[in-house]
């Protein structure tokens, strides 16, 4: 649209000077931002979106329509609006974060064509009469190809899930990773467990020379078929014990399908932390607090992160609002150090009714690998 007819349209307009490469550059600081907070697997699907393959990682946030709620809730409360879906395909999350009636949607698993039935078409098949990609679905191909070329085509069948679309994970340049490749794929799951602890050792002695503890661990296994099985664990508190670690990841190996082989496997820290060293202190006279970490750990893994939690006060007139959840590895005194200068009162975690309200943007999810985009 001409400047002059889009101020015509709309009175005081603000106009900036486009600047793709400044914008390129934020979509892929916002995508490591997500890798590091929400999945293992995301990639920046210029001009505007990010894809998130979810596969065995929206576990941790509670299911699909919660790491959805989380994600938009998150960017909403930076300033961000956006529009989500998640999807069978990455075709189908495409379309649906950009042109579906709701602003943040979560198509049901094994949707089909159905779920895309209704949704709008380009300028040129409506010359044609087609009017929705239901109206596609049932065409013979040949003449669209002849008339349109095979992007047509393959599009659709990409948002059907019938024609693969792989995703090339982005990795920062500083990532911690330990990478073993085999000379023979490998697939009992003893031999996995076995590669996972070596590849636990090798990063654990990467994190110690930074000064560093995993947060966030994803273990990468490379099919010979070229497809990826995932796993991500997290933990509550910066950690680089390589038994522990070892032990949740080789507590997941059920949920991997090595197919005819795995032929190259790599384990990466995305997102480490600086790691404190506490030390032990015996008494006589006072009994020391457990260390339940590892057990918030085992169960979080399993149930999700925001399933595990522990009470603690809130401001509020309100008794029955007095209490909220936090993480259950969160320092008292991290909550008590929270301080605007006003009172005391300032010191406390504010209730959930008092916090700006979420406005949307966009998430999708795919198939056997699970996927899912965030659109800007």
């Amino acid at each position: 649209m001409p400047v002059a007819k889009a101020q015509a349209m709309v009175s005081g307009l603000v106009l900036r000077d486009a600047d793709p490469a400044g914008d390129a550059e934020a979509l892929e600081r916002l995508a490591l931002w997500i890798l590091q907070r929400f999945a293992p697997v995301v990639a920046v699907d210029l001009p505007d979106g990010i894809v998130i393959d979810t596969t065995r990682a929206d576990h941790l946030h509670g299911g699909e329509a919660a790491m959805l709620d989380a994600l938009v809730g998150r960017l909403a409360l930076s300033g961000a609006t956006a529009r989500a879906a998640v999807a069978d395909s990455w075709g189908a999350a495409h379309a649906l974060a950009r042109h579906a009636a709701q602003p943040a949607f979560v198509a049901p698993a094994g949707h089909g064509p159905a779920v895309l039935a209704a949704l709008p078409l380009e300028a040129d098949l409506r010359l044609l009469g087609f009017r929705q990609i239901g109206d596609l679905v049932s065409q013979p191909r040949a003449p669209l190809t002849l008339r349109f070329g095979p992007e047509l085509g393959r599009r659709l069948d990409q948002a059907l899930g019938l024609a693969a679309e792989p995703i090339e994970p982005l990795r920062p340049a500083d990532l911690l990773e330990a990478r073993r490749a085999f000379a023979e794929p490998i697939a009992a799951a003893e031999t996995i467990a076995r590669v996972i602890g070596e590849l636990v050792a090798r990063l654990c002695a990467a994190l110690e020379e930074k000064g560093l503890g995993a947060r966030r661990l994803d273990l990468l296994c490379l099919r010979v078929d070229n497809r990826r099985e995932i796993v991500r664990i997290g933990t509550a508190m910066p950690v680089r014990d390589a038994r522990r670690l070892t032990r949740l990841l080789c507590d997941r190996i059920e949920t991997i399908d090595p197919g005819f082989g795995i032929e190259l496997m790599s384990l990466a820290a995305t997102l480490a932390e600086p790691f404190a060293a506490t030390q032990a202190v015996c008494s006589l006279v006072e009994e020391t607090a457990p260390d339940i970490s590892g057990l918030v750990d085992i169960l979080a893994n399993r149930v999700g992160f925001g399933a595990v939690y522990r009470a603690a006060p809130v401001a509020s007139d309100v008794p029955e609002r007095s209490v909220c959840r936090v993480p259950a590895m969160r320092p008292t005194r991290a909550l008590a150090g929270r301080t605007t200068g006003r009172g005391p009162r300032d010191c406390w975690p504010v209730p959930s009714r008092s916090r700006p309200s979420h406005s949307c943007r966009t998430i999708r999810r795919w198939p056997s690998p699970g996927a899912a985009c965030a659109a800007g």
